[in-house]
């Protein structure tokens, strides 16, 4: 590039793109040469005088460095809506004005940078923000947030992206019979354009415009980049929307690309993690391995008795745990599971023991000493080492048992029956030497274990399954803390028993990993206290929840405006239903059940300014409302359960109802805009996109898994294949993708 020459910039882009463009290097220089003859704006490719960016002689545009103006001329810039973050003229009326003095705004502007996508969180740090003692966000600026009274966040499920650049159709609401007539034909018609007949009463560029509009129409270059709303290039369904809001967000929900999951967009928007002080923030970046527990420093303890925690029958199940034949209540259950086992060689044939149950009603132990953490029950935490013998299978090689005070009940080394092929010793801590005198088989242990397991008795272990297995033994009360303690990432993963130690424990154990091996009596030990201080913090310690609080809670321990400590900020819960029920637990003030849209509405004026007479919500109202529409929602289906057989496609209603619809909702949003006070921030945020596909597909791979174990190939309902596999992957990252919209009134 010429020494004269200067790139475009993002302003310069953005209004590109606010054209129908396919987004590709090839129509972009195609277009460059030879201007869209369907543009709409005889303005779109706006011209470029000889000394700055012109046309050569081949009709191809040139970029050149802008020349020194001279000191005695003044150059104004032309005006064009296509080019954002050009300054208008002074004639030009805005559709935002700037605010004057301290007045609070968010802006975005056209050449800021954004280096990651707009996630849910990044709005909750925005309210906390303006609201609390939350960090400044990054991918827009707020101005005198200080200024900022209140706060309100609607949950609009069913807003999409596609509804504002084309992909979903939405032809403006037919609101007189005269029109009704013509409908019938045109919604036969995808994306609700007219057939042949009725075109010619449509303008040849309206034609175009629906036709030709590619998918990406409107689309920035950078994903990263919020959309500039304009109500000209919006279906009239949203005009409200773009009265109100100046960009649309795409924001991201949280979720696990790799796992194909999509968390809940609610929770993510509902509580947030503890806040950090700068110390802990520097302390964590320099520590390796697991973090300590966030929680603790806030966390309530609820003594909970160790009972509470046995594995039901579906976890165990779930977990590939062979079951035990007390814990299948009826007798054809029985019978068919034994048949099960005998073609898996789980039987006594094949070297496999029960423990000496009946029926789990047998464990029942009324007479305990209130308080008590065993509920009169015993406990025995447990570790196997393994080696692999010939035929590819793990061999029993150590078993070591403590009780509930830690004392060592057994450590036995076993000898296989089968030649040992691998001691596994970098694991194992198991050696030929160590071996060479040993007598002890697997019978042997299975003896011992008969006696000593009772049907009070609770076994504790970590992938506890594992270790059954090399046992060949079943026992009906367990407590895997693989399953206590879920990933942070939810299942089918799970955490390592170091990590776990590490994490909860602040304990470093298996420091022979790779060398000398593990412990087996440190790692029995160290599943013991991770269950015993579960059953001393309560059933949700060392889960997300115990990591996060509610933004209701959070907001209660914000400072006052000035500075002053502990005034705290109350807020309100709006949402169809009976949310005092469903949002318990979530510390808001107020709670306002409602039974449509419109009630949500009322129930956002209530808590926002408070009732009249001030019997339930006080004159001036609460600082931060949430509240959610649901109509939009449920018209399209995605609140209903997943189904393997269920086709997405026909659950969609026509193009006109949708239109409805979605103009009720953006109708709603705009009442509760105009109702707010001044100095408030609005968020609105869908959540998610259509997230039927993937429920779908989840379905169908839930379906293949329970089959796969118990059938052929042949005889399965449903196929899992890697064609089946890469589509779970793209409708994840279609469900990732909502949209959010931000301002102050």
């Amino acid at each position: 590039m010429a020494q004269n020459d200067r790139k475009r910039k993002h302003a310069q882009y953005e209004g590109d793109y606010d054209q129908p463009s396919s987004m590709s290097l090839a129509a972009t220089l195609a277009s460059l040469k030879h201007p869209d003859p369907w543009t709409n704006d005889s303005k779109s490719i706006p011209e470029r005088d000889n000394g700055g960016r012109g046309s050569d002689e081949n009709g191809w545009t040139k970029v050149s460095r802008n020349r020194r103006r001279p000191p005695n001329k003044r150059r104004k810039r032309r005006h064009d809506d296509n080019e954002a973050g050009r300054v208008e003229s002074q004639t030009q009326t805005q559709k935002h004005d700037t605010p004057k003095g301290n007045y609070p705004a968010v802006t975005y502007a056209a050449l800021h940078t954004i280096q990651a996508s707009t996630k849910i969180s990044d709005l909750q740090s925005l309210l906390l923000y303006c609201l609390a003692d939350g960090q400044a966000p990054q991918w827009l600026s707020v101005r005198h947030h200080g200024q900022i009274r209140k706060a309100v966040v609607l949950f609009v499920p069913g807003l999409e992206a596609g509804m504002f650049d084309g992909q979903i159709a939405l032809p403006d609401p037919i609101s007189d019979a005269a029109s009704a007539e013509g409908a019938s034909e045109a919604d036969a018609i995808p994306n609700g354009i007219a057939n042949a007949q009725n075109e010619s009463q449509l303008s040849s560029q309206q034609v175009r415009n629906e036709v030709l509009r590619p998918p990406t129409a409107g689309m920035s270059p950078d994903d990263f980049l919020p959309l500039r709303l304009s109500v000209d290039k919006l279906p009239a369904s949203l005009h409200p929307l773009a009265e109100i809001f100046e960009h649309l967000w795409r924001v991201k929900a949280p979720g696990d690309d790799k796992y194909s999951k999509v968390f809940s967009p609610l929770h993510a928007m509902l509580t947030s993690s503890f806040p950090k002080s700068r110390d802990e923030r520097e302390a964590a970046k320099s520590m390796k391995g697991a973090k300590p527990f966030a929680g603790s420093k806030h966390w309530e303890n609820v003594l909970t008795p160790i009972t509470t925690f046995v594995s039901s029958k579906d976890d165990l199940l779930g977990n590939e745990y062979v079951l035990h034949p007390a814990v299948l209540t009826t007798e054809a259950e029985r019978e068919n599971y034994i048949a099960q086992r005998q073609g898996a060689n789980q039987v006594a044939e094949d070297g496999w023991v029960d423990t000496k149950i009946d029926k789990l009603e047998d464990a029942e132990i009324n007479d305990y000493p209130k308080g008590s953490l065993t509920a009169g029950r015993s406990v025995l935490a447990i570790d196997c080492e393994m080696c692999l013998v010939k035929g590819g299978e793990f061999a029993l090689t150590r078993i070591s048992i403590v009780d509930w005070d830690g004392t060592v009940v057994m450590d036995e080394l076993v000898k296989p029956f089968k030649a040992i092929i691998d001691y596994l010793t970098p694991y194992s801590g198991i050696s030929p030497a160590a071996l060479a005198p040993i007598t002890t088989t697997l019978p042997d242990i299975q003896t011992r274990l008969l006696s000593l397991l009772t049907p009070s008795t609770i076994l504790l272990g970590h992938s506890l399954n594992s270790d059954l297995q090399a046992l060949k033994l079943t026992h009906p009360f367990i407590i895997d803390t693989s399953l206590l303690y879920p990933h942070p990432r939810g299942p089918p993963l799970k955490s390592s028993l170091k990590w776990l130690s590490q994490k909860y424990l602040s304990r470093e154990i298996q420091r022979g990993h790779g060398a000398t091996g593990h412990d087996s009596i440190e790692d029995a030990r160290a599943c013991l206290d991770l269950v015993r201080l579960k059953c001393e913090k309560g059933p949700k310690w060392g889960s997300m929840d115990a990591e996060r609080e509610s933004i209701f809670k959070r907001l209660l321990r914000a400072d006052g405006p000035d500075g002053s400590k502990g005034i705290g900020k109350k807020g309100a819960i709006v949402d169809h239903g009976a949310p005092e029920k469903q949002f318990a637990q979530m510390g808001a003030a107020y709670t306002i059940g409602c039974s449509s849209d419109a009630e949500v509405v009322q129930g956002v004026r209530r808590a926002v300014l408070g009732d009249e007479d001030g019997s339930i919500v006080p004159g001036g109202g609460v600082d931060f409302t949430w509240a959610r529409f649901r109509e939009l929602e449920t018209l399209r289906g995605w609140n209903r359960g997943p189904s393997a057989s269920a086709a997405t496609s026909s659950d969609q209603p026509d193009a006109r109802t949708l239109s409805a619809a979605v103009a009720a909702t953006a109708a709603h949003i705009k009442t509760v805009f105009e109702l707010l006070p001044p100095c408030t921030l609005l968020v609105v945020y869908s959540g998610t996109g259509d997230p039927r596909p993937l429920a779908r597909l989840r379905e169908v791979q839930r379906v293949f898994r329970e089959e796969y174990k118990v059938k052929k190939w042949d005889e399965l309902s449903v196929k899992w294949t890697d064609d089946e596999e890469q589509e779970l992957r793209r409708e994840c990252a279609r469900a990732r993708k909502g949209v959010g919209f931000v301002v102050v009134k």
